[in-house]
């Protein structure tokens, strides 16, 4: 048998195996397993919501075959439950079945139930939808909107009364009584490039902004963003799978040093009326307007700004009665600031609030006076705060995520407001990585542990000893399945590049090792600032390919460059600054380098690298920077030139095109695409409005210029993620599958 056949009898066998999974063939992963059935289904938490007393409520399933779900509440305190509303409840008049909740929000008093459903996907997120309120105690349910279309609110949000809501609709902003239904417009002239209340696609996608209304505290007046897009480029995606013709879809879509959206807040009175537009300083089409909040202080509001370049971050507080707008605080850096402060954590009534900054040269906590004159360093020491986790002003405690030692992984510790006290909470003899969702008193909190080759345990836990109170999630069935696999050996390590420089790497070895064997190797790859992929935490379905590979008699690794978002301080992180592309790729040739020296299994003529999005270009840079250290690369949804991509994102870490031409020009792939001398395979969908097409084909263009051979496969209309559509992600992973046993088979 040659080759070529082994190789179509081996995708064959991987393609069908499975369907009888029983014996010998739970041992084996296989595509179908993996991408086209439910043998590895995570067990889901649904619904889970603190509420304001000691409890939290969740959806559950009624037992027997009653459709729909149960809202249930949880006490705390006694373990007891009570269903809030039953399933069959949520049948609103004139409706058949039960509501599919996919979101829901109580009133401040917990009396009205805001339940959101049918929606539809606006970029990456579900964001329109139908809304629904329902009185508890009363039973009575209001569809809001009036004669709006099916599923096209945005955002809907009660007033902290408890006697409106506010939503968006094509752009505009409502308020609707819930007494009579009443609809008032509190805007009438957003539209296709004008957006009240919501944003535009660069900053939904960089700076994690959707919502774009606040409610005042009296719920008398609502602070909103305006985003105009007018003189935005618009950048066209076009679908050929709708009919005869094509689809074009615009979207403003500002690339690098082109002109961007113009931002400003305004407070307009929930009656309707004017707007009041605030005088935050600057040229509204140069800055970002990155978070916006009501304070405890009648009539006050806080702006955060940062420039463009996002090297300096200013503070406004805002009287909106006079209009009066105050700088108070600045946050700068020499490479960026981080865009993580988006929400004060006031404490000490309202006169102090934390904040993170960069400044030591580690990420940590500082308490910050309201007038933004004094400034406490509160979390001391060689280690990065990761996330804060809650503020319990009343009990004096800051909870934060932290991991000093092992930047892989993640712990929370807590400590008091005053800087004493540091204490982990995680236990010591669980590690990996631990997610909280901390109630409003901090005494509870939902934790999530999981590691690097053991799957999510979702858990109710009481602070600070950290007891379990009650198992929500434990993944039983997906880890005896787990278990029955051969697995490959999985290794956490570092490997030192050059001197003080280490980068931490996991290894995937096959099941059935043999050290005197030669293996070839497949490196996994992301390599930029918005994203680690070493880290001890269970990664999905992704690594059952990757497990899946090694069963086939890959070695499977995956390293971390400078660059990343590691808890390694200011230094490693920002090191690359204006030279995204360039630092990182070295720094990934030198790991590939160092590891086919020190290990000898690996096979120097059998090197592969994959990566998706910034991975997908960190594959160009590797294949077309190193040709002769990689054999085969897979590159996915990749951006060939930074100039093709958004001003945020690639001008945050770049600077802008005018004053850094070289850096550019340097960190782009598609300038030394003549390089290539591996076997390329180039994916990419279509309708992906993040990473365009667009810079495929540019790519493309390049590489048959310089008569470059290579491989390509477009999913047509297919976003970023490259996952609508029958099959589509079991197809994506069989042809990455054909390509590596083809081109570096084992």
């Amino acid at each position: 048998m040659n080759i070529d056949s082994k190789v179509i009898l081996m995708v064959a066998l991987l393609a069908t195996a499975g369907t009888q999974v029983q014996g010998e063939d739970e041992k084996k992963l296989t595509l179908d397993r993996i991408f086209a059935e439910d043998d590895f289904k995570s067990q889901p938490v649904e619904g889970v919501k603190w509420g304001k007393k000691s409890g939290y409520t969740t959806l559950r399933k009624p037992e027997g075959n009653q459709a729909g779900k149960n809202l249930v509440w949880h006490d705390m305190e006694t373990g007891q439950e009570e269903v809030l509303v039953p399933a069959h409840r949520f049948i609103p008049p004139d409706e058949e079945s039960p509501l599919e909740v996919e979101g829901y929000e109580f009133s401040e008093d917990e009396s009205l139930l805001l339940v959101y459903t049918k929606s539809r996907r606006v970029w990456r997120t579900r964001s329109k939808g139908d809304y629904w309120v329902l009185d508890i105690t009363g039973n009575a349910w209001k569809k809001l909107g009036g004669d709006a279309p099916p599923s096209s609110l945005m955002f809907a949000k009660l007033s902290p009364d408890g006697t409106k809501v506010a939503f968006v609709r094509d752009n505009n902003l409502y308020v609707q009584t819930l007494r009579d239904l009443q609809i008032v417009a509190l805007t009438e002239d957003g539209g296709p490039k004008l957006f009240n209340g919501t944003f535009d696609w660069v900053y939904e996608e960089e700076l994690g902004l959707r919502n774009g209304f606040r409610w005042s505290p009296d719920s008398q007046q609502i602070a909103y963003w305006q985003i105009d897009a007018s003189d935005v480029s618009e950048f066209r995606l076009i679908n050929n799978l709708t009919g005869l013709y094509s689809d074009i879809q615009p979207i403003p879509y500002p690339k690098t040093g082109e002109k961007n959206s113009a931002a400003r807040v305004g407070v307009v009175s929930a009656e309707g009326g004017e707007t009041k537009w605030l005088e935050v300083l600057g040229d509204e089409r140069e800055h970002y307007l990155s978070a916006m909040e009501w304070t405890k202080h009648e009539g006050e509001l806080i702006v955060q700004q940062f420039n463009r370049l996002q090297n300096t971050q200013h503070l406004w507080r805002v009287d909106v009665s006079s209009g009066e707008v105050k700088k108070f605080y600045t946050e700068s850096d020499t490479a960026w600031v981080d865009n993580q402060n988006q929400k004060l954590h006031w404490f000490d009534n309202g006169e102090r609030f934390l904040w993170l900054s960069e400044r030591d040269g580690w990420n940590h906590a500082y308490s910050v006076s309201r007038s933004g004159e004094q400034s406490q360093l509160l979390t001391v020491g060689d280690f990065d705060v990761m996330r804060v986790e809650k503020v319990d002003a009343a009990g004096g405690w800051l909870y934060y995520s932290a991991s000093p030692e092992n930047a892989t992984q993640q712990y929370l510790y807590r400590m008091k407001l005053d800087g004493t006290g540091r204490e982990r909470v995680s236990p010591a003899d669980q590690p990996g990585t631990h997610t909280y969702d901390i109630s409003d008193d901090g005494r509870w909190a939902v934790h999530i542990f999981s590691t690097f080759d053991e799957p999510l345990l979702t858990e109710l836990v009481s602070l600070p000893d950290h007891k379990t109170v009650r198992v929500l999630a434990d993944n039983k069935e997906l880890k005896e399945k787990l278990d029955k696999l051969e697995r490959p050996t999985a290794e956490f390590f570092q490997v030192k590049i050059e001197d003080g420089v280490m980068l931490d790497g996991w290894c995937l070895k096959p099941p059935k090792w043999d050290e005197k064997k030669k293996y070839p190797v497949l490196f996994f790859v992301y390599g930029e600032p918005a994203g680690q992929t070493v880290q001890d935490r269970w990664p999905g379905k992704r690594q059952l390919w990757h497990w899946m590979m090694a069963q086939q008699g890959y070695v499977v690794i995956s390293v971390d460059n400078r660059g990343t978002p590691a808890a390694k301080g200011r230094e490693w992180r920002k090191c690359i600054y204006r030279q995204v592309g360039q630092l990182a790729s070295a720094d990934q040739a030198a790991a590939v380098q160092t590891l086919l020296k020190e290990r000898p299994y690996l096979d120097a003529e059998r090197v592969a690298v994959w990566g998706w999005s910034g991975g997908g270009s960190m594959t160009l840079n590797a294949m077309f920077r190193y040709p002769d250290l990689y054999q085969a690369g897979i590159s996915i949804a990749p951006v060939p030139n930074q100039r093709l991509y958004d001003t945020i994102y690639q001008e945050r870490y770049m600077g802008l095109p005018s004053d850094n031409p070289e850096g550019y020009r340097r960190g782009s792939p598609l300038n030394f695409a003549h390089q290539l001398k591996g076997r390329l395979l180039l994916i990419h969908g279509t309708g992906d409005d993040n990473c365009h097409y667009q810079g495929t084909e540019a790519l493309i263009h390049e590489l048959i210029a310089h008569n470059k051979q290579f491989s390509m496969f477009a999913y047509p209309n297919r976003s970023h993620s490259i996952s609508e559509g029958p099959n589509t992600t079991r197809h994506l992973y069989g042809l990455m599958t054909r390509f590596l046993l083809e081109n570096v088979a084992p």
